[in-house]
């Protein structure tokens, strides 16, 4: 039993239109949970620990080709919520993702029985899933579309210039090997095109760092 159910208040829009009965189910079904770096807490479509809302720390969502290459889909920070990993409740959800804790992580974990019950019973709470679900699959056909039909200098500047504004900052704290894998590539590749774009003076590296020197010009490669 959750305890301070401030948070499903603030990350799930359709506790208004529930009743109390239905708070009490979320609220009694719901547990917090601490996972460490790299700990894997979603094992695809056959596994289903239920909804998780992410408190602190960032989770990496991806798929594993038949060649056993890991093909990183979209990250998840705090107060998003991830649904693909109760995806026993969802019946268009046909295809493996897999969730791990890139950093250690607080999660709310909703049971998915209880979500599945509350669902069943709350149209709100089945079109939250839905267009939840939808949300998160165009992330999947985003990053295949970037792996299919992007040169890898569009993809890395691309990648460059989204960490930037994402933290609001030119300096982007990262290695090489966490952009690889981000990126589904291999580490020598990156570190390749760095250089080049160190070269053409786009950007300045240092260890665990890379400064945006011109994001116009990478924004043109893309």
């Amino acid at each position: 039993m959750l305890k301070d159910y401030h948070l499903l208040k603030q990350t799930l829009p359709f506790w208004q239109h529930l009743n109390q009965n239905e708070k009490n189910i979320l609220i009694n079904n719901a547990s917090i949970i601490e996972y460490q770096s790299g700990q894997l807490i979603h094992h695809g479509k056959n596994d289903c620990v239920g909804i998780l809302i992410i408190v602190s720390g960032k989770l990496r969502t991806y798929m594993i080709s038949n060649e056993g290459k890991e093909i990183t889909l979209f990250y998840l920070q705090p107060h998003n919520v991830c649904v693909l990993s109760a995806a026993c409740i969802l019946d268009s959800i046909d295809f493996e993702v897999l969730v791990e804790a890139k950093t250690t992580c607080q999660i709310i974990q909703i049971s998915s029985a209880a979500f599945l019950q509350l669902s069943k019973q709350n149209i709100y709470v089945e079109l939250f899933s839905y267009k939840l679900a939808t949300e998160r699959f165009s992330d999947v056909m985003w990053a295949m579309q970037q792996l299919l039909f992007m040169s890898f200098d569009q993809r890395l500047a691309a990648y460059l210039i989204e960490a930037s504004d994402r933290t609001n900052s030119l300096d982007i704290k990262i290695t090489h090997e966490q952009i690889a894998q981000d990126l589904n590539s291999a580490r020598e590749v990156v570190s390749r095109m760095l250089k080049h774009f160190a070269k053409e003076g786009y950007v300045h590296l240092s260890r665990g760092k890379i400064h945006l020197i011109n994001k116009q010009a990478l924004a043109s490669l893309k």
